[in-house]
Formats: C-alpha cells, sequence, structure tokens
C-alpha cells in the first residue's frame, strides 16, 4: 500500500473510530442510562395513552386503523414532549418552541416507521389472518420498534443532552 493509500484509508476510518469511541463513552455514563430508564416510563405513559386513543377512535368512533394510529400519535405526542423535557432529558433551559419542532420532526420519522410496521403487520405479511393479530396487538408492537428511533433522535437532536 502506498502512502497516499494509507493516508486516504486512514481518513476513511477516522471518524468511524470517533463514533465508537463516543458509544463506548456514552455507555460508560450512568447518567445516560438513568435518562433511558426515564425515556423508558415517559414512553411507557404515552404508549399507554397511545394504545387508549387508538382503541377509543378504531372501535369507539369506526375510525379507520391510519386514521386512529394519527390522532392517537398527536395525542401521545403532547404527552411525551413535556414529560421528556421537563424530567427525562431535563432541557427546561432551551427553547422550548425550537425542542418542540425538533421533537416533532424526530417524532413524525419514528411515526412513519410505525405506519410502515404497523401495516407490514396487519397487511403486508398477513399477520392478522395467520396469527389472529388484531390491529391494536399489530399497534403495540409497531410503537415498541419505533421506540429507539425516538430515543437516539430526541437526546442528540431534539434536546442535545
Amino acid at each position: 500500500m502506498s502512502a497516499d493509500e494509507a493516508v486516504a484509508e486512514s481518513s476513511i476510518d477516522a471518524p468511524r473510530r470517533r463514533g465508537h469511541r463516543r458509544v463506548r463513552a456514552g455507555l460508560r455514563k450512568p447518567s445516560n442510562w438513568l435518562q433511558l430508564v426515564r425515556f423508558g416510563v415517559v414512553g411507557a405513559s404515552g404508549y399507554v395513552v397511545n394504545l387508549l386513543v387508538y382503541t377509543l377512535l378504531e372501535h369507539g368512533l369506526s375510525a379507520t386503523y391510519p386514521v386512529a394510529a394519527t390522532g392517537a400519535f398527536v395525542v401521545a405526542l403532547s404527552n411525551n414532549f413535556v414529560w421528556n423535557r421537563l424530567w427525562t432529558f431535563r432541557a427546561s433551559g432551551g427553547h422550548a418552541g425550537f425542542q418542540a419542532a425538533r421533537f416533532c420532526v424526530v417524532s413524525l420519522v419514528a411515526f412513519g416507521f410505525n405506519l410502515i410496521v404497523l401495516y407490514a403487520l396487519v397487511e403486508g405479511f398477513g399477520m392478522d389472518a395467520v396469527l389472529g393479530m388484531g390491529t391494536v396487538p399489530a399497534q403495540a408492537i409497531a410503537i415498541a420498534a419505533a421506540t429507539p428511533l425516538n430515543f437516539i433522535g430526541n437526546k442528540l437532536w431534539s434536546f442535545q443532552t
């Protein structure tokens, strides 16, 4: 390998090595684990809110499952923003409007992923017919699948902690 090739290779690997070091350092901080637990508690409350609103909209008001998922998302979003801002990330020093805008972007990305998983479980894989899975359990799985996107996006971008 020539000297130029070695320099080019090392400059390509440098960001990867920095990323690995950052992840390892982050995993060693107890405060990050406490934040993850808090995020889980807030997420659990949002999860319950989401499923209750989803069930009410779909079964009580006969909304289609995508409409019910959207309504549930909007209601749970408000709950989760307030609790994550004040308790999980303790980011009350930042501008709430700016944080809310970023929180919404992260939540919309995660919600898009949620809808893809929900659709795949209900329609794409035919699990409803094969496993007897209704749309409410499928929504529960979809929410759980989108949770890691929410945590990472909110920690590193929305609230920058």
